[in-house]
C-alpha cells in the first residue's frame, strides 16, 4: 500500500460525503454505507495498518499518541484532509473542529473505545471541541477534517 493508493481508496468515500453536512445524518449514513464489518471499512484497515508498517502513516510520536497527516486537502479527496493516530488507553490534546470532524475508530484490542464508541463512525459538528480519548486499549482512528482545519486549545 503506497499514500498514493491509499488517496485513492480513501477518495472513494470522500466522494460519497463531499458537500455534506457534518451531522448526525451523515454518521448514519457512513455506518450503513461503510459498516465496520463490510469490505471497505476492512481494507481501510488493511491499508492502515500497511502504511504504519511501511512507515509512513503514524511516524510521529508525542506524549504517548502516534500520528500524522497522511493526506493533505486536494481536490483528490475532495476536500478533506486525512490523518491517522493510535493511542492506546489515553486522551489526546483538546481541539476545535473549525469544520467539524469525521472519526473513523479501529479498535486493535476488543475493548478499546474512542470517546466511548467502539468500531464504525462518528461525526462531530461544525465548531465542536473534545479532548480525544481511548479507552479499554488500544485504537487506531481516522480523521477526515474539511480543508484540513484544526485547531488546538488549551482547555
Amino acid at each position: 500500500m503506497t499514500q498514493a493508493q491509499f488517496t485513492e481508496l480513501i477518495a472513494s468515500i470522500t466522494r460519497q460525503i463531499e458537500g455534506r453536512s457534518l451531522d448526525a445524518a451523515l454518521e448514519n449514513d457512513l455506518n450503513h454505507a461503510f459498516p465496520a464489518e463490510g469490505a471497505v471499512f476492512r481494507s481501510l484497515c488493511d491499508a492502515c495498518n500497511q502504511g504504519i508498517a511501511a512507515g509512513w502513516m503514524c511516524s510521529r510520536e508525542a506524549g504517548g499518541i502516534k500520528y500524522g497527516r497522511v493526506v493533505k486537502p486536494t481536490g483528490a479527496t475532495h476536500g478533506f484532509s486525512v490523518d491517522v493516530v493510535e493511542m492506546n488507553d489515553i486522551a489526546g490534546p483538546h481541539h476545535r473542529h473549525p469544520n467539524g470532524e469525521i472519526d473513523m475508530i479501529m479498535p486493535r484490542t476488543a475493548a478499546a473505545a474512542f470517546d466511548g464508541r467502539g468500531a464504525g463512525w462518528l461525526v462531530y459538528g461544525p465548531g465542536s471541541a473534545h479532548s480525544p480519548t481511548v479507552t479499554g486499549g488500544k485504537a487506531l482512528v481516522l480523521y477526515l477534517l474539511p480543508q484540513g482545519e484544526i485547531e488546538f486549545t488549551n482547555a
